[in-house]
């Protein structure tokens, strides 16, 4: 019961800066693209790399590592979001914003992921 009030509050806590990331990008950026959107996948993606790496090489407690990934960065991601946005400009038949931001997502967050992965690396030592 406590690993799951644990993540509950990780969640909170994730869902709360994709709230402010995502606003403070939208008034820096515009509307234009949802670069909020892109911005904590980019993030979220490039954090669960470093924190699953970290946890796999024995850095982290499985139960750190299960708050981190599943509760605060699963709060923080917004795939649900992606999928909407992305839909909706192809809906608009706004092709090329749709492909943009298909494109952005995909090798943005793969990049991340990857970059996670190679700084938790470089950090640790392994």
């Amino acid at each position: 019961m406590a690993r799951f009030l644990w993540i509950c509050l990780g969640g909170a806590i994730g869902t709360g800066a994709r709230y402010g990331l995502s606003t403070w990008t939208a008034k820096r950026f515009g509307p234009l693209l949802p670069f909020g959107t892109l911005a904590v996948n980019v993030i979220g993606s490039f954090l669960i790399g470093a924190v699953m790496h970290a946890g796999l090489a024995g850095r982290l407690s499985p139960e750190m590592r299960v708050v981190l990934a599943t509760g605060v960065l699963g709060g923080f991601t917004t795939y649900s979001s992606f999928n909407y946005e992305t839909v909706r400009y192809f809906q608009e038949s706004a092709w090329l914003l749709g492909a943009l931001n298909l494109s952005m997502m995909v090798v943005g967050c793969l990049a991340a992921g990857v970059a996670g992965i190679a700084a938790a690396r470089w950090a640790l030592g392994a």
